[in-house]
């Protein structure tokens, strides 16, 4: 008897401290859900949003119920439809994005942003559990309003799949809209700055809802099947999921970077998330040149769209602050790219760039030749050195004086889109006045727009190219020489930063 009871009071303990699943499933919850959610549900916006969003359902299925009842067969359930997914699109499209932005920004302002520091949870999980709150809170404005988008099926004039298609897509379109205004919080520390990043984010999202309900609208009357049927349609959402997926997984990590300690590896996220854009990218663009030989234009598309983003997302890259912590600088190797510092972020936007040009050259060894090839040819090699040469100018102008101020970050983004306005406009200019045309090739050889459509220009009638490979080296020496001496000009930065 004893023994039982021995072993019965041994054995209590071991069941009171065993979790359940609930329990196992709260603790790996992020705790900042929790608390972001009954925040919300209590707030008076979301009570307000839920309570419009639900009257504004019940006075069109209203109207829909009469207007069936008067026909006696309804073909309007693609307009019913519509009409509910725009009460729900004002919520999932301007009001949870908004709120989302507000309510890290209020952290920020209100300096409670080093309480949830101090909690250990770290910038990643912190924005992590602030996006997955308020996706929570929109799957309930989307479990309310969901009755009615079913009801509209039954109303005849849109099928099942057309409904789910656009419900996913809006989702989508959702979740990159709440990374963006979470990152956007993260932008600017003084009041001015906020204010005016506030300003950009309700006139964007003002812009995302309208977009958001047109592709809505077409896509519902389209009907799915029609949909199908069309290859390019499944090419052009593919690409479009794969930008949002692509440029959220980038914000998201810069945001957390901006977020760390200068002590951190901070740009480690950043910069692998962009490497692995690129590399992604090119892979799918190889599997589809695969699958269907494309032109030589297309491939020139691809080499001038890619050069693009390398040359406006390096800029930000490559403008990082001179030098790194102490901490990091032992583990840090001459093809350390990942790791802080302007020098090494500079030299990663050279690599990949040099890399999608590789790539888009197999793109055009692969493609169907035609009697424009060569000039195709001409500008899938000129595109990355102009971008090359736009990128290097910004932070050679910035870095070579010894003032800090003209070498700060904003500043040298700043004049990077200065340059190439500047090249743009007054090249055109300055062949006028030397009574020349205004897209002389050598007066704008160095202008980035009119410079690369003179490249792409075939005359048909003389069966030749307007630019010839001796332009095209010309502006390769330029780029090179720039590159290098911005090169040089942040590695003197960063040795003048570690001795300080």
């Amino acid at each position: 008897m004893s023994a039982l009871a021995t072993d019965t009071a041994g054995s209590a303990p071991r069941e009171e401290t065993r979790p359940n699943l609930l329990e196992r499933l709260g603790d790996r919850l992020n705790p900042l859900v929790v608390k972001e959610v009954r925040q919300g549900v209590r707030s008076r916006i979301f009570w307000v949003s839920f309570g419009l969003m639900l009257l504004a359902c019940f006075i069109i299925s209203m109207v829909a119920y009469v207007s069936t009842r008067d026909d006696g067969f309804s073909t309007q359930g693609q307009a019913f439809f519509f009409a509910f997914y725009v009460c729900l699109g004002m919520v999932h499209f301007f009001i949870i994005p908004y709120s989302a932005y507000r309510s890290l920004a209020r952290e920020r302002e209100d300096e409670t942003w080093v309480l949830l520091i101090l909690t250990g949870l770290g910038p990643r999980r912190i924005l992590r559990g602030k996006v997955a709150s308020f996706m929570v809170q929109a799957g309930l404005y989307a479990s309310a309003v969901g009755p009615f988008l079913l009801f509209s099926y039954y109303l005849n004039g849109i099928d099942l799949p057309s409904i789910l298609l656009v419900l996913g897509l809006g989702a989508s379109w959702l979740f990159f809209l709440t990374v963006v205004a979470v990152c956007a919080a993260t932008l600017a520390d003084g009041r001015i700055g906020r204010a005016m990043v506030n300003l950009v984010l309700l006139g964007t999202l003002g812009l995302a809802l309208l977009y958001g309900l047109i592709a809505a609208f077409a896509l519902s009357e389209q009907g799915f099947r029609s949909i199908v049927r069309d290859d390019d349609f499944a090419i052009a959402t593919s690409a479009f999921l794969w930008a949002m997926l692509s440029y959220g997984w980038l914000l998201f990590e810069t945001a957390a970077a901006r977020l760390s300690l200068a002590t951190e590896n901070y740009t480690h996220g950043p910069r692998l998330a962009f490497t692995l854009q690129m590399l992604i990218s090119g892979l799918l663009l190889l599997g589809l040149w695969l699958t269907d030989v494309r032109s030589t234009g297309n491939a020139t598309g691809a080499s001038m769209l890619g050069c693009l983003h390398l040359a406006v997302i390096g800029i930000f890259v490559a403008t990082d602050v001179d030098g790194q912590a102490r901490a990091l600088r032992a583990a840090t190797r001459p093809w350390s790219l990942f790791r802080p510092g302007a020098v090494r972020g500079f030299r990663l936007v050279l690599l990949l760039l040099l890399g999608w040009t590789a790539l888009c050259l197999v793109f055009f060894s692969m493609s169907t030749k035609s009697d424009a090839s060569e000039a195709h040819l001409l500008t899938v090699l000129a595109a990355p050195a102009y971008a090359i040469f736009f990128l290097s100018l910004p932070l050679l102008v910035g870095r070579l004086p010894r003032s800090d101020r003209l070498a700060a970050p904003a500043v040298v983004r700043v004049l990077f889109f200065a340059l190439v306005g500047l090249a743009g406009a007054l090249l055109p200019l300055l062949a006028l006045l030397f009574d020349q045309r205004a897209d002389d090739p050598l007066v704008n050889l160095l202008n980035p727009f009119i410079g690369l459509d003179n490249f792409s220009d075939y005359d048909y009638s003389l069966n030749e190219s307007k630019m010839n490979l001796g332009l095209l080296a010309c502006v390769w020496v330029v780029a090179t020489l720039a590159a290098f001496s911005a090169d040089r000009a942040l590695v003197e930065r960063e040795h003048r930063a570690h001795a300080s």
